[in-house]
């Protein structure tokens, strides 16, 4: 199938090398380092093992009507880069083409056939107006959750750190032919893709561990096993977990895990730096909004109290905005010390 990426960071990588090591037809929609780089030397993957593989057999381009229409579109960009890109979209777009939204935190597209007050409303926190529920054809999404951990070490360069689990899903719950083909598509490159009949609860459960520790590890430059091993933010995790479990459970959705277990589950990915994290050090914009803001959000929506997420979210935000104030970067690393 033709399988347009759009992004080549840490998912938009991993995703894209496994599925043209696999056969597919893959083009990586990038720009600037990425873009030569695939260019010159394609796409190159190092797994948890150590194992290398490089993916040449793909086109890289940032010209989206040299791609044309394609089979699946995976949109693999961080939830505020959307709207930068649905302009260009159109020319990916083919009669039957499936859009694969790889977003962390709550999509765009959330209250699309959801039912209930709430439904067709848009989520201001990650699509500010609904532009994108109105640009991006609803009709054409499959839903994803993403569960593998991965780092873009360089330009065209990705190492893997654990995982291999894509679900998918329609957004009307249904088991149709095309999202059974997504499925099928994704275990053929080497992932475990089951088809959900619940896709917002299997996001739920994801963003249930992203919108506590993302943040937390952006502030306190610790990892997961860091987190999850020192009892205050341990916590305070817990604490920002129940409230967001009280806000899931005013929409519907009930978690098939405990909250400890989901704790536990981000203790044994072990010294991992969270996405955001990785952002603040790199000097990138971290994704807030759709892992902790819309959350808060939802929260204000239902009437559900969430203090601790909301103190959470003002001190990341703040950071952000110092971040952005000029180019910089904040890391923490040990000193060496001359004898």
């Amino acid at each position: 199938m033709k399988i347009a990426i759009i992004g080549a960071g840490a998912i938009g990588g991993y995703v894209g090398v496994k599925l043209a090591l696999a056969g597919e037809d893959v083009t990586f929609m990038v720009r600037g380092a990425n873009l030569e780089t695939i260019r010159r030397a394609g796409m190159k993957l190092v797994m948890h093992d150590g194992a290398e593989h490089v993916a040449r057999n793909v086109l890289a381009t940032n010209d989206y009507a040299q791609a044309g229409p394609q089979d699946i579109v995976v949109i693999a960009v961080k939830a505020h880069q959307v709207a930068a890109l649905v302009g260009d979209l159109p020319a990916l777009i083919g009669p039957q083409t499936v859009i694969v939204t790889m977003q962390n935190g709550i999509p765009f597209w959330y209250f699309h056939g959801h039912g209930g007050k709430l439904a067709g409303s848009s989520v201001e926190s990650v699509d500010p107006g609904g532009v994108l529920l109105r640009s991006v054809p609803a009709d054409r999404i499959i839903g994803s959750v993403v569960y593998p951990a991965c780092e873009l070490l360089a330009p065209g360069v990705v190492r893997h750190v654990e995982g291999d689990r894509f679900p998918v899903g329609e957004l009307d719950g249904s088991a149709s032919e095309r999202v059974k083909r997504v499925s099928q598509c994704f275990e053929a490159a080497g992932f475990k893709s089951p088809v959900l009949d619940d896709i917002r609860a299997e996001i739920w459960l994801k963003l249930w561990g992203n919108l506590t520790f993302n943040p937390i590890s952006a502030l306190s430059h610790a990892t997961l096993a860091g987190i999850c091993r020192f009892p205050l933010t341990r916590e305070l995790a817990a604490d920002m977990m129940r409230e967001a479990q009280a806000v899931a459970a005013k929409l519907g959705i009930a978690f098939r895990v405990t909250l400890e277990r989901r704790i536990a589950g981000a203790e044994k990915v072990g010294e991992h730096k969270t996405s955001m994290l990785q952002d603040v050090e790199a000097g990138r914009a971290p994704e807030i909004d759709a892992l902790v803001g819309s959350v808060a959000e939802l929260g204000r929506l239902t009437g559900t109290p969430t203090p601790h997420i909301d103190a959470v979210y003002a001190l990341v935000k703040l950071l952000a905005e110092t971040l952005a104030a000029g180019p910089s970067q904040l890391r923490v690393q040990p000193l060496r010390v001359s004898t």
